[in-house]
């Protein structure tokens, strides 16, 4: 018998630096209702799904850049989309800014969660490709500060039993590194689950933005098919604060084929019923780690340093 995850990707519209959580919330549980009356039984949503995206500004005042981050999950603007997930037995992906104390210390993660239909925390993420820059770069149209305003995540890529099957979570830009795809394929991952906010424009190296998109489907479709797994990448799209921000939300098959595509750069719903048994197609044939992995020959690949160019 089939193991069939009718799974929902709840893309978002642009966000407003001045819009409520309350606002962004009531946003994500209509995609919620929308994908119950399909038959959903998981909703992934974005990446810092709560606010827009933050790091684009430089800030000076630390009690300002911790007003978007969450203190605790769910709290009082949040538990409203958890509650209507137990109400409805729909889990869902949801990504934040978390703000955490341990110890005497305070520390600040990307960061994602999955929700269990009974609307409990099963499993948690935080980001450990942190993309961008540190320090003010004003020549840049728009800042990319996630390493100033984040630590790199220190949760490693675990996954989790849940939904009936293996389920892997990454965010952004950990989809264009083969080795976060790998990591969780060597744990037998059947679902990843990522958000991404993700701009045309990209000041570095602005000769790639007409790439953006095709680089987005490039690394997920490789990751779902050199590891056997289904993928479910969702945006927050279109202008957010003058930035342009790719939509492409997809679903994606073990055989890395797109099997559902959002269509606009606004709230979106898509759907897909995922046989996690298809996983093995893959799994158990051409990617069969087991016997076809030659790992003593990757030794490089988790090296201190460069490799020697001499010979």
């Amino acid at each position: 018998m089939s193991r069939i995850l009718k799974t929902a990707a709840a893309q978002l519209g642009p966000i407003a630096r001045n819009e409520s959580r309350r606002s962004a919330v009531a946003r994500m549980i209509e995609l919620m209702r929308e994908a119950k009356a399909a038959g959903a039984h998981v909703v992934v949503f974005p990446e810092l799904a709560l606010t827009t995206f933050f790091p684009r500004w430089y800030f000076e005042d630390q009690a300002e850049i911790d007003g978007f981050f969450e203190q605790e999950m769910p709290g009082p603007e949040t538990k409203p989309l958890f509650d209507l997930a137990a109400s409805l037995g729909v889990g869902f992906y949801l990504g934040y800014a978390e703000l955490i104390q341990e110890g005497q210390a305070l520390h600040r993660f990307n960061t994602s969660i999955l929700v269990g239909p009974d609307g409990k925390i099963v499993g948690k993420y935080r980001k450990i490709h942190l993309p961008g820059h540190r320090e003010h770069e004003p020549w840049r149209p728009f800042q990319h500060l996630e390493k100033r305003y984040f630590e790199h995540g220190n949760l490693g890529f675990p996954v989790f039993s849940c939904f009936g099957g293996r389920v892997g979570m990454c965010i952004c830009n950990d989809r264009r590194w083969p080795e976060t795809f790998r990591v969780l394929g060597l744990q037998g991952v059947e679902m990843v689950m990522l958000g991404y906010n993700t701009p045309v424009h990209y000041p570095p190296a602005p000769e790639h933005d007409h790439l953006q998109g095709f680089h987005n489907h490039l690394v997920l479709q490789a990751g779902a098919y050199q590891n056997g797994t289904w993928v479910v990448a969702v945006a927050k799209a279109g202008k957010e604060e003058g930035c342009d921000l790719i939509g492409q939300s997809c679903i994606i098959a073990p055989t890395g084929e797109i099997v559902a595509q959002c269509s606009t750069l606004d709230d979106e719903l898509i759907m897909a019923s995922c046989d996690l048994d298809r996983c093995q197609e893959i799994q158990q044939n051409i990617f069969n780690f087991a016997l076809h992995r030659r790992p003593q020959e990757y030794q490089l690949i988790t090296a201190d340093g460069p490799a020697s160019t001499s010979n």
